[in-house]
């Protein structure tokens, strides 16, 4: 505290910047229910941005300069602000989630509860997926990463600011400085890792930093360009009217508003998911926010527009608001098991419109605003606690399996799963025999082995694990393992994805082949390689039903390859790949993939305890003609493949054992699918293939078979 007087002072309340709120969670609002809607809509989180870091800082600057700044009731006023709200969110989506969610459902949304209650959504969520992964649909509480990046804000500039204060730098010099470097680490990161780009504060403080720099100009500059900005505005009205206009100052800040506006649109109808964002792109919505903010509450857009009533009352309800109407959406998404109807996503948008009013009337206006302060906010970081431990405790839980919700029953597909090399923790996915073999780790790879003495081993990326992990799991068949999941076992060419960077895929997938090299010249025991990858996809060059829409891959050997042809280079790549093995006297196997059934497995054989619509579950088949539809070009590759190694390597057709002449599918077998998702099987999908690979390559292998 600079000052025995501990009341922070007020800025001067502007309804227009309300308004402002109201576009920004508007527009994510949008953009959530409807995504073709308004592709651009997620860009109202960085109006968001610059609106936090313009107020946050005009409060701190104001009340350094007059010696009443103190940390304990900023503090104190950031936990009344925030706190009610996000308590009631996070406490209704637990207890909702108690009745409405399986076991690995309710663990995650545990650990997601503990993560918002500890305002570090943002960093569990760096770990997981990416803000536009389809896997993303279905977390409640996705939309906690940018309070996160707030908060950390909060935490970190007023000590920097103070400090600067109480040393005697020069504010505006300090902030320009940590918003550079911020930026630089934006752009630098968002080619080379764009998940962490987009959830990193580092790398997001900027976007606030430029509202604090605009906060600084209004308190300390606003009559320092005087001449220049009354010269400008004369100009610019003897540009826009006919007759002599009077210069004062409205035409330049009704310019700066449209221009605000026009670049906000902009963004809106430009830029969506498939963007490199934030990036260069977050300077569109930051540059609009800033000129509307800074043409001030006389600009006609922000005094007849942003400043009406409607606009007003939407601003003031907006954190409620952004805080109900994601998990609103994404549990409606996770009972229907698909993207909920168009009426369903209204509702849920109109309830989390008359919640956010609720809160707000019922729960922020009383808490915020009554008396008692010292209390109130004890009592708020407790329940904030106290609700971020339970979320912590289910998470270790493993989501309760006990409830009624999650009946053994309905969960029988995924128990078999636990353990399995595929969906372990990246610690487990080197074994020790792998680790003496290589003497150095590998990010990403998965090396196993069931003996010492090998006799296959399996190549491939997360459909080579997928098709030996219940071996792997019980130490069987004698075998070993290498993959990378979403690597093509190429020695050059690389699969890569709109959001992947060429030189960290490269670098992860280009140890493939010389790991294979060595263990076949330590391993001598090895007979043969089998070769197994999720060919349609990388040949297509795209992902299979609703569920992968978003799913592309270029097959590329460097970042400047722009018109790759992926079926030549999977051919290429495979025979150059196959023929090294060859050079060792091995037999090499190539397997052809089992069936994508394009839905998530779970919604075939599991009933919701709570639906909102009484409607029969997918059956997880796809009919012969669409597989077959799917698989011709990856089926003639194949073929290509064998031809180019002139006949050499025996082709295993996977997909005939879940396949009939009508159609192909999940094998149900007593209620438990052959599949965890929707392409890679589940525990039990994976002894029924390899147990038909093992009869298939017995029969191979029979003297009869050779003549």
């Amino acid at each position: 505290m600079t000052s025995a007087n501990p009341h922070l002072l007020h800025i001067k309340y502007r309804p227009d910047i309300d308004g402002l709120r109201a576009v920004a969670v508007l527009s994510v609002v949008v953009f959530h229910a409807f995504p073709n809607g308004l592709k651009g809509g997620f860009i109202g989180v960085d109006i968001f941005f610059v609106i936090s870091g313009y107020l946050i800082s005009s409060i701190i600057f104001q009340n350094l300069e007059k010696g009443t700044f103190s940390f304990g009731e900023f503090y104190a006023r950031r936990v009344k602000r925030i706190f009610p709200s996000l308590i009631l969110v996070l406490a209704a989506s637990y207890a909702f989630g108690w009745f409405a969610l399986f076991a690995d459902e309710y663990k995650e949304l545990g650990k997601h509860i503990a993560a918002g209650a500890g305002f570090v959504s943002n960093f569990i969520l760096w770990g997981e997926d990416g803000y536009f992964d389809y896997s993303a649909e279905t977390k409640p509480l996705l939309h906690l990463w940018s309070l996160g990046i707030e908060e950390q804000f909060y935490i970190v500039w007023p000590f920097l600011i103070w400090l600067a204060w109480r040393r005697n730098f020069n504010i505006l010099t300090v902030t320009v400085l940590v918003a550079l470097a911020s930026f630089y680490l934006n752009m630098r990161g968002i080619r080379l890792d764009s998940v962490a780009t987009f959830y990193s504060p580092q790398t997001r403080f900027w976007e606030l930093l430029c509202g604090s720099m605009l906060a600084w100009l209004a308190l300390y500059r606003k009559g320092a360009y005087a001449p220049f900005r009354a010269k400008l505005d004369a100009w610019l009205a003897s540009v826009v009217y006919r007759e002599t206009h009077e210069a004062d100052g409205r035409t330049l800040a009704n310019a700066l508003s449209f221009i605000g506006l026009f670049l906000l649109v902009y963004g809106f109808s430009i830029i969506n998911r498939n963007f490199y964002f934030p990036g260069k792109w977050a300077v569109i919505p930051m540059l609009g926010a800033v000129l509307i903010i800074s043409a001030g509450p006389q600009a006609w857009f922000n005094r007849t527009v942003l400043s009406n009533r409607l606009a007003v009352w939407v601003g003031v309800i907006s954190f409620p608001l952004y805080l109900w109407h994601w998990p609103l959406l994404s549990f409606a998404r996770v009972l229907e098991t698909e993207v909920p109807s168009v009426n369903i996503r209204l509702v849920a948008v109109a309830l989390s419109v008359l919640l956010a009013w609720l809160t707000y009337r019922l729960v922020e206006q009383p808490i915020r605003f009554g008396k008692g302060n010292k209390s109130k906010t004890a009592v708020l970081m407790g329940m904030m606690l106290i609700i971020g431990n339970i979320g912590y405790f289910s998470y270790l839980k493993d989501g309760f399996e006990f409830r009624q919700a999650d009946a053994p029953s309905k969960t029988k597909l995924f128990a078999d799963v636990k353990g399995t090399v595929l969906f372990n923790t990246p610690d487990d996915w080197v074994d020790d025999i792998c680790k003496a073999e290589l003497g150095a780790s590998y990010e990403y790879l998965i090396c196993r082995f069931t003996t010492s003495t090998p006799k296959t081993l399996v190549v491939g990326d997360s459909h080579a694990a997928q098709f030996v992990y219940d071996s792997i799991s019980k130490g069987a068949n004698d075998l070993a393992l290498v993959a990378v999941n979403g690597c093509l076992p190429f020695v050059d060419l690389v699969a890569i994805n709109p959001y992947e960077e060429f030189s960290d895929k490269a670098s992860r997938c280009r140890v493939v082949m010389p790991i294979v090299l060595k263990v076949l010249r330590d391993f001598p025991s090895i007979q043969q390689v089998v070769f197994a990858t999720r060919g349609a996809m990388y040949v297509d060059g795209s992902g299979y039903g609703d569920v992968e829409k978003k799913n592309t891959y270029r097959i590329i050997k460097d970042p400047n390859d722009l018109l790759p042809e992926n079926y030549n280079r999977f051919i290429s790549g495979y025979v150059a790949s196959i023929n090294e093995i060859l050079k060792f006297g091995k037999q090499v196997i190539f397997v052809e993939d089992v069936p994508e059934i394009g839905v998530e497995a779970r919604s075939c054989v599991e009933d919701r305890p709570i639906k909102i619509t009484d409607k029969e579950r997918p059956d997880c088949i796809v009919p012969r003609k669409s597989f077959d539809q799917r698989n011709t070009n990856y089926r003639h590759a194949v073929g290509s493949i064998n031809a180019a190694t002139e006949n050499r390597i025996k082709i295993f057709p996977a997909y005939e054992y879940l396949c009939d002449e009508s159609s192909c599918g999940a094998g149900l077998e007593d209620g438990v699918s052959y599949f965890y998702d929707d392409d890679h099987l589940s525990l039990r999908g994976s002894h029924y293939i390899f147990g038909k690979f093992s009869e298939w390559l017995t029969k191979a292998s029979s003297p009869s078979s050779k003549n």
